[in-house]
């Protein structure tokens, strides 16, 4: 086969794939890797355009040889003429500007420096057209922004900026992991609650007693706080450690941000227990409403069974 004939070959495969791409892509996924029956409809498509050129340039080399001698030497110089590489060189030709039919000799002109001589020869195409492109993308430019008042530079960077910090924002109120005690929220969810009641238990209790009613530690399930109720206040006392001297360590070093919040979300479910025997309330009154949203939800979740991929899918089944 020709080179033209591979360059239809490779133009032909990447307009199926575009039209592919463009019907039936996603931003996700490309569509022949998505739905590979897409993927064996372009190949096919690819196999038949090669199995044309093959089949032309057999029917060619068949009809070639039923000509005569002199057939065959004029159809050869009428094909080197037409040949892919005197088409690259005249694309070449018209890129760089070169005179055609001129010879380095007859386009010299007198700048002699030093040996070095100059050619009269045109602008580079290229350069010429990548200049044109210039002087219309300053017209546009300058029409957009200083005539139709478009958006400055450091108009665009602060919504960009802005936008930015908002994308930031979000995910940090969607990653449980990066929290901290500014955008700590309740967990509500009854596997992170189970978790905080373990680590409660584990780490907490021997100060503040299992149930929350206080012992060395004061008592955690009435409304007077310390340190403050909400439960920012509480994972930055856990995670920071409170009033020196007082025996409250920084946990931070051994619980992770996600730790730390589910245990916070778990002691506010204690409030309002009233465990027997708890400890005489100390610190300030915090209301309710100001300790956390969905600490009534957080209450009903903290008993609720945890439902295990078994158990699932058993309850998928019966459904």
């Amino acid at each position: 086969m020709k080179t033209t004939a591979f360059f239809r070959i490779l133009l032909v495969a990447a307009l199926t794939l575009f039209l592919i791409e463009y019907l039936a892509g996603s931003e996700a996924k490309w569509a022949i890797v998505e739905t590979p029956i897409l993927m064996v409809v372009w190949l096919v498509i690819v196999f038949f355009m090669i199995a044309i050129e093959v089949s032309v340039a057999a029917f060619q080399r068949l009809l070639f040889h039923t000509l005569s001698e002199e057939a065959k030497k004029r159809y050869l110089a009428s094909e080197s003429k037409s040949d892919s590489g005197e088409w690259l060189s005249k694309v070449y030709a018209w890129l760089v500007g070169k005179k055609k039919g001129r010879s380095d000799e007859e386009i010299v002109l007198d700048h002699n420096y030093d040996g070095i001589r100059e050619l009269d020869n045109n602008l580079p195409t290229w350069w010429v057209y990548g200049f044109y492109a210039t002087i219309i993308f300053a017209v546009v430019y300058m029409a957009r922004y200083h005539v139709f008042d478009g958006p400055t530079q450091e108009e665009e960077y602060r919504r960009e900026v802005a936008a930015a910090q908002a994308a930031i924002e979000e995910y940090r109120r969607t990653a449980k992991g990066l929290v901290d005690a500014s955008t700590v929220v309740m967990l509500t969810d009854a596997n992170d609650l189970k978790a905080g009641r373990n680590l409660y238990e584990s780490s907490c209790a021997v100060c503040h007693r299992a149930d929350g009613g206080g012992g060395i530690g004061p008592n955690l399930t009435d409304n007077y706080w310390i340190l403050g109720g909400t439960i920012n206040n509480i994972y930055e006392v856990i995670s920071e450690g409170g009033r020196p001297g007082k025996g409250m360590i920084a946990w931070k070093n051994d619980l992770r941000p996600l730790e730390i919040a589910q245990v916070s979300s778990y002691i506010l479910t204690l409030v309002g227990t009233n465990p027997p025997d708890a400890k005489e309330p100390e610190g300030d009154f915090v209301a309710p409403a100001d300790q956390a949203d969905g600490i009534e939800e957080a209450q009903e979740n903290i008993d609720a069974p945890e439902i295990g991929e078994s158990e699932l899918e058993d309850t998928l089944e019966i459904e």
